[in-house]
């Protein structure tokens, strides 16, 4: 199938626009192999440092005959996604030395929860970690031990941050190797519907908390199609997995032989494997597009409209979100997973998943065939589901939708268009996802009322204050302001007043939850209120035009009016909960377009 011109068009604006980045990467990343592995040219009492923790694998690792994988992991058990680490190291050590190669724990890296932190003061550490997480694996590879790497990792800024380390090692062949989904809990609709009669006083704590374990119940990834499974799925879109491997159950027999399969695959694409594949060569413009149209087709996070650009950024190539607006206009929504629909991954998963989606799209001419994967083959491999045939991890193709609820044929989709929008005006510029809003809510025109905090929100809304026609405006909600915390205890208050009958929006210079959906919201507004952006200037009261159909974000106010309006005045810092350590990140971090983060904008000065 022939691309599509938009996404040729796309494409090529990002290849043309990146190019003195990209090539001072690639000039990197093969100065880096030119200079060979740095195993062979280390000192002796540096070897020995380096093989000191290890008896069983220390003569193949003296000898210098195989690939050593440095596994960096993000395990911890307070995390239910990265919970099912704790076995995978020992068993890929047994794995890698089927096929004559070594592992190694290189590093660990933090991975907090952002289900655990919404709403409280540690979100605000959230999108920073990302950067920690990239330095950290960067220490982690800097020792210079390993012919390739794998990356464990799931969760929301945890994967984004593996990826951005990883990739400043570009030279080395790396792997995603997922965890999988936890297995179904209660409707993803029963606990919003709990949640919204917890904000209406309607039940107590204790029911509120029983639909909470319902859902949220054992090891594996959280079951809504939020950052995390959305981070899984643009792995399988950019070729980084083994094919099909992101919503596997954990625990069963394909989970354990598709990271088995990784484990292999990476001694084939390692440094000295019969395959090279560098990282950096495979995370290329069309990878990207390929992530920003997984994004869209399957109404993922909008996290991602920072993520992604800063994922790119650390390989030199420059996304922006006239790229992803441009996309949504030509590639369908052909999946309904919860917050966009009633099923979670699992019934994705089971409607033909990923291999589904990715053969679609192919089918379509809207994704690039032709990427260097870290499979024997292209994205075509990418197309099929993987099964266990007795002992055999084979692929086939999926089949036509299991439920076409869920998933629907490209030529049959549920919209034309993949739900995304940039907005622009005097207020500034910002995304919308429209994926899951009513189209009639689509345009949204009310008086605003201004809080600097989703606390404030909250208790005007108990007071009732909010019960009218509203556009809630939170400012002060950047990444230079407080950290760009998610504001997702907002969704059941707007959801419940939206509701009502009443017309709602949000307008924020902070991010929305990856499970985001009914409620229009014009989020990561820039430039953020913090150092002048207009969004300082709203009033109470100011009518507030909210409109994806035409992409306008307008304060109604006279002109001369707004031009003359002074700034509101920012709240103090707080410290506590090690806010105060991340002052530098906030005070030096780039825009939400350009990635939100303090570590790119240094890279990039």
């Amino acid at each position: 199938m022939t691309l599509h011109k938009e996404v040729s068009a796309v494409t090529d604006r990002i290849i043309e626009r990146s190019r003195p980045e990209r090539t001072a990467y690639l000039a990197l990343i093969d100065r880096e192999r030119e200079a060979g592995s740095l195993r062979p040219n280390l000192g002796c009492a540096n070897l020995a440092h380096g093989y000191a923790g290890t008896e069983e694998d220390r003569d193949a690792l003296k000898d210098n005959r195989a690939v050593n994988i440095g596994i960096v992991t993000a395990y911890n058990d307070m995390l239910s996604a990265h919970a099912t680490y704790y076995r995978y190291p020992e068993q890929m050590k047994v794995w890698a030395r089927e096929v004559g190669a070594t592992a190694q724990v290189a590093g660990g890296v933090p991975a907090m929860c952002d289900g655990v932190t919404q709403g409280y003061a540690g979100m605000e550490l959230s999108l920073f970690s990302r950067d920690q997480i990239a330095m950290s694996t960067a220490i982690a590879l800097s020792h210079g031990m390993f012919e390739g790497t794998a990356l464990l990792g799931i969760c929301d800024k945890i994967v984004p941050g593996l990826l951005m380390g990883a990739l400043r090692f570009g030279h080395l062949p790396a792997i995603l190797i997922p965890g999988g989904p936890m297995p179904s809990g209660i409707p993803n609709k029963q606990k919003a519907h709990v949640r919204e009669l917890y904000a209406e006083g309607k039940v107590d704590r204790d029911a509120l908390l029983e639909a909470e374990i319902g859902a949220y119940h054992s090891k594996g990834t959280c079951t809504f199609y939020g950052t995390a499974n959305s981070n899984q799925m643009m792995m399988e879109m950019m070729g980084l997995h083994m094919p099909s491997a992101a919503f596997v159950n954990p625990g069963t027999k394909l989970r354990q032989a598709l990271t088995r399969a990784a484990v292999h695959r990476l001694a084939e694409i390692g440094w000295d494997g019969e395959d090279y594949r560098p990282l950096g060569r495979c995370v290329d413009e069309k990878a990207i597009v390929n992530a920003a149209v997984g994004l869209l087709a399957s109404g993922g996070s909008t996290n991602h409209l920072i993520h992604l650009p800063a994922i790119a950024a650390t390989a030199g190539i420059t996304i922006d979100w006239e790229d992803f607006d441009r996309l949504s206009r030509v590639v369908p929504l052909i999946a309904r997973v919860y917050p966009n629909g009633a099923a979670d991954v699992n019934g994705f998963e089971d409607a033909g998943g990923m291999a589904f989606v990715i053969r679609e799209l192919l089918s379509a001419g809207l994704i690039h065939r032709d990427l260097l994967t870290v499979s024997t083959g292209d994205m075509a491999a990418y197309a099929e589901k993987p099964q266990l045939d007795g002992d055999a991890l084979v692929w086939r193709d999926p089949g036509p939708s299991g439920d076409e609820t869920i998933l629907a044929p490209a030529d049959k989709p549920f919209s034309p268009e993949g739900g995304f929008r940039i907005l622009k005006g005097n207020i500034g510029r910002a995304c919308i996802k429209v994926s899951a809003v009513e189209r009639e809510r689509w345009t949204i025109e009310a008086p605003a009322r201004v809080f600097a905090d989703q606390a404030s929100v909250q208790e005007a809304f108990k007071a009732g204050e909010l019960d009218r026609d509203v556009v809630v405006v939170v400012r002060f909600q950047g990444p230079r302001a407080n950290g760009m915390p998610e504001l997702h205890k907002l969704t059941p208050t707007l959801g419940v007043l939206q509701n009502r009958g009443y017309k709602v929006a949000l307008v924020t210079d902070g991010r929305m939850s990856g499970a985001s959906g009914k409620v229009p919201c014009a989020i990561h507004v820039s430039p953020e209120a913090l150092g002048g952006g207009p969004i300082g200037k709203i009033q109470d009261g100011d009518l507030i035009r909210v409109d994806a159909v035409t992409g306008e974000l307008q304060a109604m106010v006279d002109e001369h009016e707004w031009a003359s309006r002074p700034q509101a005045e920012a709240p103090a810092p707080v410290e506590g909960m090690g806010r105060e350590l991340f002052a530098l990140m906030r005070a030096t971090a780039n825009e939400a377009e350009r990635g939100g983060s303090a570590m790119l904008a240094a890279m990039r000065a």
